[in-house]
């Protein structure tokens, strides 16, 4: 659980950044958002859940 509200919190950053710094507009940015929110509720999520985490795991044995 930590971990996903410590990438949601990253993910949210660098949204914000990138709006800020204009490399993003704010309708691609909702509209990808949205795309976010559909995906999450279709039956892929957990397979998108489990790369996540395989990653993250991966990630952690570097260090």
């Amino acid at each position: 659980m930590a971990l996903t509200v410590s990438l949601v919190v990253f993910a949210g950053i660098i949204v914000v950044v990138l709006l800020r710094t204009g490399y993003l507009r704010l309708w691609p940015a909702l509209a990808a958002s949205l795309f976010g929110f559909t995906l999450a509720s279709t039956g892929i999520a957990p397979a998108i859940n489990s790369v996540i985490s395989s990653v993250a795991g991966w990630i952690s044995t570097l260090g």
